[in-house]
């Protein structure tokens, strides 16, 4: 582990978790804007930055604009399904198109409680829908945190629904389990600077609408794994998602799934997100590498 990742998670836990219980996850939503977070003048500088209206919701697309491969990469930003995307999301973006040269499509999903899983599907279904019609022929899919949960059931949908396969499912700490069932999780819950169960919970309730918190599109870690595209996971040791990140890497190798877990020592809830430590200049590198087709 190296100093700063160590300094930087000293740090967080000075900061109130807001997922710690309902009424936390109520009082930050309170204070939510509408949008997401404005996009930083680093992504303008390696990208051409479009947007478009799909199912009533803001598409992003990022356009290299050198150095484009005709990748593609549909990636679904976390907020515990209620909070909208952060400026740190687009500047992981920015540093992966940089790197790899891919193109991004970002959709901003609807947020619970208003919105469910449901009118995610709608979206997703139609973004990459509307991708494969433009002629992408190599799409992968990734996400963080609770947009890692919505990548890899699209994999299981696309499956599912006779849809082309993708490339690569990539996950950066994913929350794999709306239930957060898993016997570690409470010890887990003390090492994590920015987690709270209490609140998660019940964000993952509203967010499953009329389907069962371990129905697979709410929580993959439940469903069919056989037969996906390769997943890549990375994911922090202090995370209250690492257990079932774990048990997701057990799972794909009873079915001979393809891919690897990568677990990074004292790393934190999206730590990819601090480029200024090691792991997270390592992680983003092994993420680019994927998307060039050098995993």
């Amino acid at each position: 582990m190296s100093l700063l990742m160590a300094a930087t998670r000293s740090l967080l836990y000075l900061f109130p978790r807001t997922t710690r219980s309902e009424e936390s996850v109520r009082r930050e939503m309170a204070k939510r804007g509408p949008e997401a977070a404005p996009f930083p003048r680093g992504l303008h500088r390696v990208a051409v930055v479009t947007e478009t209206t799909v199912e009533g919701q803001r598409v992003v697309r990022i356009t290299p604009r050198r150095g484009a491969t005709g990748a593609h990469l549909i990636w679904t930003c976390g907020g515990a399904y209620v909070y909208p995307a952060l400026r740190t999301h687009w500047a992981l973006l920015a540093r992966l198109v940089r790197a790899s040269g891919v193109t991004v499509t970002v959709p901003l999903y609807g947020l619970a409680p208003e919105h469910d899983v449901d009118d995610a599907v709608r979206l997703l279904d139609a973004v990459h829908d509307g991708l494969r019609d433009e002629g992408a022929d190599v799409v992968h899919l990734g996400g963080d945190s609770a947009g890692g949960a919505l990548a890899l059931a699209q994999a299981m949908r696309h499956r599912d629904t006779g849809r082309p396969a993708a490339s690569s499912v990539l996950l950066v700490s994913p929350w794999l389990d709306a239930t957060l069932s898993d016997p570690e999780v409470p010890w887990l819950a003390d090492l994590d600077p920015m987690l709270g169960r209490g609140g998660l919970v019940v964000a993952g309730a509203w967010w499953a609408g009329d389907r069962d918190r371990r129905d697979p599109l709410v929580s993959p870690l439940f469903g069919d794994l056989a037969g996906l595209p390769p997943v890549f996971t990375y994911q922090g040791d202090r995370d209250l998602f690492v257990a079932d990140a774990k048990e997701l890497a057990r799972r794909l190798a009873r079915v001979d799934g393809r891919g690897e877990l990568r677990v990074y020592r004292g790393a934190f809830h999206v730590f990819v997100g601090a480029p200024w430590t090691r792991e997270a200049r390592r992680a983003t590198a092994l993420l680019a590498g994927v998307l060039r087709g050098r995993p």
